[in-house]
C-alpha cells in the first residue's frame, strides 16, 4: 500500500494513536497509518466532517461498528478501536502489509487459475464469518483486498457500513464501484450475503483477466450492463468460468452460498496446483530415482551367483570324470563365476606318478573321488591288520 506524507491539515494524533503517513482517501474519509504506545501499527480512518454532522449516519455507523466487533476470522482486518462520539468519528483496524489485489494484477499481470482459486477460497471463508456476524460488506472489490504474507485480507468495511440498509445515496446514485456492484444494489433493493458473492465473482474474474466482467465505460453504462447484460468471461480459465458465472447470476437466489463457494474453490485450487506439478518436468525426482539402489547389496548380488547343491554335485562328478582323460581330450572350460584351484590328478610335485593322485581339498569340502578314497581306506585297514598280526606272531616266537 502506497504511503504519503501527512499534509498540513491532517491531524497528528487521534485518540491514543499517533499518525505517521497517509494511506489513502475515499468517499467517506481519509485513512492514516498510525501506531499505539506499544508500537502496534493500525490503519485509522477518520470520517469526513460533513458526514460527521449527519446524526442518521452516526447511528447507522454505531450499529455496524458494534457488529464488526463480533467478526471472528483471519481473513479480515481486525477492528482495534473506534470512537463514535468524537467530533469526527473514527475507527482503527489492524494494519495489513502487502499490495492490494488491484495493484498486484496491474503490476505483475493476471494470476494463474490455482492462485485465483486459492485467494477466492480464503475470501469466501472470511465472508462466512462476516455474514455470521450480521454484516454485509457491500463494496468488495480488488482494491479492498490486501495480499498479506499470511493470506488475503478484506478491508474497508467502514465505507460499506456507511451506506446502511439502502444502497442509494440521497441523490439516487449507487454507492460502490460500478463494475463490482450486484444488480440488487443498482436497483436499491435490500442487500444480502448473496450481494457479496456477486462482488467476489467479479473480483475473481478481474484477477484472472485484469478487467471487470462488464468492461469499461461511464457509471451509467456500467450499471446498465450489470443489470441487463451477461458478464464477459473471456480469459477466465475453464476450471473457474462455470463457478464465476454462477456467482454473477442476476437472481441472488441462484448464486452459491459463501460456504459452497469456499468448498468448490478449495477443490479447484488443489486440482489446479496438482496439474501444475505434473506438467513441470520432475528432474530432481528422476535423479533421485536413478541414484537410489535397487537392492541392499547390489554389487554382491551382481558378482556372486551361488549354485544350489545339485549343481555343485554335478560339477564335482563332471570334474572327477574328466580327471582320467588326457589333458588334450578334455573340453576347454568356459565361463564360471568362481576361480577353481589347480588340479593334481596325474602329477605329484611336478613329477610323473604311477597312480592317480587325490585332488587336494579345502576344509569343509567333500573329496574329489569318494570311491577311490574308500578303496584306499580299505587297503590301509587291511595292511594295518596284516602288520599287527605279523608283529604278534613275531612276539610269540
Amino acid at each position: 500500500m502506497a504511503m504519503m506524507r501527512l499534509r498540513r491539515e491532517d491531524p497528528r494524533v487521534v485518540g491514543s494513536f499517533r499518525l505517521h503517513r497517509r494511506l489513502g482517501a475515499g468517499g467517506m474519509g481519509v485513512v492514516y497509518l498510525g501506531s499505539d504506545r506499544r508500537g502496534q501499527r493500525v490503519a485509522l480512518k477518520v470520517i469526513r466532517p460533513d458526514l460527521a454532522e449527519d446524526q442518521e449516519f452516526r447511528s447507522r455507523f454505531a450499529r455496524e461498528v458494534s457488529a464488526a466487533r463480533r467478526i471472528r476470522g483471519g481473513c479480515t482486518a481486525r477492528l482495534v478501536a473506534a470512537d463514535l462520539e468524537a467530533e469526527r468519528p473514527w475507527f482503527a483496524t489492524q494494519y495489513v502489509p502487502g499490495p492490494s489485489l488491484h495493484d498486484k494484477v496491474a503490476e505483475d499481470g493476471t494470476l494463474r487459475a490455482a492462485e485465483v482459486a486459492a485467494i477466492g477460497a480464503a475470501l469466501s471463508e472470511g465472508l462466512v464469518a462476516v455474514h455470521e456476524a450480521g454484516v454485509v460488506h457491500r463494496d468488495l472489490k480488488p482494491s479492498n483486498i490486501l495480499l498479506s504474507p499470511k493470506g488475503p485480507r478484506i478491508i474497508d468495511f467502514g465505507i460499506a457500513w456507511a451506506t446502511g440498509a439502502s444502497t442509494l445515496t440521497h441523490v439516487g446514485t449507487a454507492v460502490g464501484s460500478p463494475g463490482f456492484l450486484a444488480p440488487e444494489q443498482v436497483r436499491g433493493a435490500m442487500v444480502t450475503p448473496a450481494t457479496d458473492v456477486f462482488a467476489l465473482g467479479a473480483t475473481l474474474a478481474y484477477a484472472a483477466t485484469a478487467d471487470s466482467p462488464f468492461g469499461h465505460g461511464s457509471s451509467e453504462v456500467m450499471l446498465y450492463r450489470v443489470v441487463h447484460e451477461e458478464p464477459q468471461l473471456y480469459g477466465v480459465p475453464d476450471a473457474l468460468a462455470p463457478l464465476v458465472r454462477a456467482c454473477l447470476a442476476k437472481d441472488p437466489e441462484q448464486r452459491p452460498s459463501t460456504l459452497q463457494l469456499s468448498m468448490r474453490l478449495k477443490e479447484i485450487a488443489a486440482r489446479e496446483a496438482q496439474g501444475l506439478s505434473e506438467a513441470r518436468p520432475p528432474a530432481q525426482r528422476e535423479r533421485i530415482e536413478q541414484d537410489r539402489p535397487t537392492s541392499r547389496y547390489p554389487e554382491r548380488t551382481e558378482r556372486v551367483e551361488r549354485p544350489d547343491r545339485a549343481q555343485r554335485t554335478e560339477r564335482i562328478e563332471r570334474r572327477t570324470a574328466g580327471s582320467s582323460m588326457p589333458r588334450s581330450a578334455q573340453p576347454p572350460r568356459t565361463g564360471g563365476t568362481r576361480p577353481q584351484p589347480p588340479r593334481n590328478t596325474s602329477r605329484t610335485n611336478g613329477r610323473q606318478g604311477t597312480k592317480p593322485g587325490v585332488r587336494p581339498t579345502s576344509p569343509g569340502r567333500r573329496p574329489a573321488n569318494p570311491r577311490l578314497l574308500r578303496q584306499r581306506i580299505i587297503v590301509f585297514v587291511v595292511v594295518t591288520l596284516i602288520v599287527a598280526l605279523g608283529i604278534a606272531a613275531a612276539q610269540q616266537l
